[in-house]
């Protein structure tokens, strides 16, 4: 059996209205969880989204001994003890690409740690040589057994220098987060710059933490000892990525759709891009109000690090661009294999190329068709419920449970909410050349 969506789509018509409102954002929550190992004494974190990925998350570090509770309306308490486990429970960890920033905080409080390969989706499974890198170069030994790395610090992490080879947001919060409790000074060059990561720096400093730059390509944190986060609370930013998502499916398929709890100032690339291709945005400060234009212009994006356009929008938008009245491109510069998905668009009445793994041509416009479809990876599968709303007929997306419901809370009632016809079900996964 697989949990699915069954969509039936206007085929085109902009229907929808109302308001959505952008629940707490996965990308800076999972980190926030993480930092609780640097604390001495109970954190407070409030708007965690209720998604699979948090929730894994918190099973990871209750099953390591942290004691967890959900108090209400996405408010929990964590505390992690001293006698908290140093391995990461292979069972839970391989299941969550996420799992890796616990590595930092771990092996910088604790002076040891153990990790399985961490994975989450079909682009989880990438390079950990970053992170093998920086351990060593803040005085770690890092061994590979049964299949598992095993990192020990004895004596304590040292602050180091680093200049990292590619720009990571994953990389760049873990070490900024071991560097809280190692000993002396570390520098982090080439840093990402995601709003997320200056948001928990933020948190950290006015917990006890000496971190400068964050939201920089440089960030300084001077060691220091455990933070404490008596009177202090941390608030999870709004998720960026969904209401990009929600901004595109605006553009798409609205009347005039409100999205709230949002930062607007945090989607500045796609806001232009979208604007460019004749869609009208109003932004206000924590607002924004889309009206899908009545003629979609062509656009070419390239993905790219913050602030540019993000790879975690760009398979909403190149569903956006099979509705375009013109030929545009689509450049992936981040991921390998984040364009497997668009032979899926073309079941489904798209005319896109693929000019090479990294790039594909989209010839707009094209009539979509409902079709059965199996949701690959968490930005891809709710880029197919968005086609499957601008398509004509019932489309059915599998999968749901293990890849949308990692990234978006109760997305079912929220779209349903603003005119969507979409339900949850259980069904059998049917062999097809699409499911394959």
């Amino acid at each position: 059996m697989s949990n699915t969506f069954v969509i039936k789509g206007f085929g085109g018509e902009h229907n929808l209205r109302g308001t959505v409102r952008v629940t707490g954002a996965k990308n800076a929550a999972l980190k926030a969880i993480a930092a609780t190992v640097l604390f001495r004494d109970v954190v407070t974190l409030a708007n965690i989204p209720e998604i699979s990925d948090t929730l894994r998350m918190f099973d990871l570090l209750k099953d390591m001994g942290a004691d967890v509770v959900n108090t209400k309306n996405g408010i929990y308490t964590v505390l992690v003890p001293h006698s908290f486990a140093t391995e990461l429970t292979p069972g839970i960890a391989k299941r969550m690409r996420a799992s890796i920033v616990l590595t930092g905080p771990i092996l910088a409080r604790y002076g040891k740690v153990s990790f399985p390969h961490p994975g989450g989706c079909v682009i989880g499974a990438r390079p950990l040589d970053l992170f093998v890198d920086g351990f060593e170069k803040m005085g770690a030994r890092v061994t590979i057994k049964d299949d598992s790395y095993v990192v020990e610090a004895k004596g304590g992490l040292r602050g180091a220098e680093f200049f990292l080879k590619n720009q990571s947001v994953t990389v760049t919060e873990t070490f900024m987060m071991a560097g809280v409790l190692a000993k002396g000074t570390t520098t982090i060059k080439n840093a990402a710059m995601e709003p997320e990561i200056a948001d928990l720096a933020h948190f950290l400093n006015k917990c006890g933490a000496k971190i400068s730059g964050a939201g920089t390509s440089t960030v300084t944190i001077k060691g220091g000892k455990l933070l404490t986060g008596k009177g202090h609370r941390y608030k999870t930013i709004p998720d960026r990525i969904e209401a990009g998502s929600f901004l595109i499916l605006g553009a798409l398929a609205a009347r005039e759709l409100h999205i709230t709890n949002c930062d607007p100032l945090h989607l500045e690339s796609p806001i232009e891009i979208l604007r460019s291709a004749g869609v009208t945005i109003e932004t206000k400060k924590t607002e924004m109000i889309v009206r899908a234009p009545s003629r979609l212009l062509p656009v070419d994006i390239k993905t790219h690090e913050y602030p540019g356009f993000p790879t975690d929008l760009q398979a909403p938008m190149t569903v956006l661009l099979t509705q375009a009245d013109g030929e545009s491109t689509v450049f992936e510069t981040i991921f390998e294999g984040r364009l497997n998905y668009t032979e899926a668009l073309s079941a489904m009445g798209a005319s896109i190329t693929m000019m090479d793994p990294h790039r594909a041509l989209v010839r707009g416009k094209s009539k979509l068709h409902g079709r059965k479809l199996m949701s690959p990876d968490l930005r891809a599968g709710l880029a197919f419920v968005i086609a499957a709303i601008v398509a004509k007929g019932e489309s059915v997306i599998h999968n749901v449970d293990t890849t949308i419901d990692r990234g978006y809370e109760d997305v079912e009632h929220r779209l349903r909410a603003i005119g969507v016809d979409i339900e949850r079900a259980q069904m059998m996964l049917e062999e097809s050349p699409e499911n394959k």
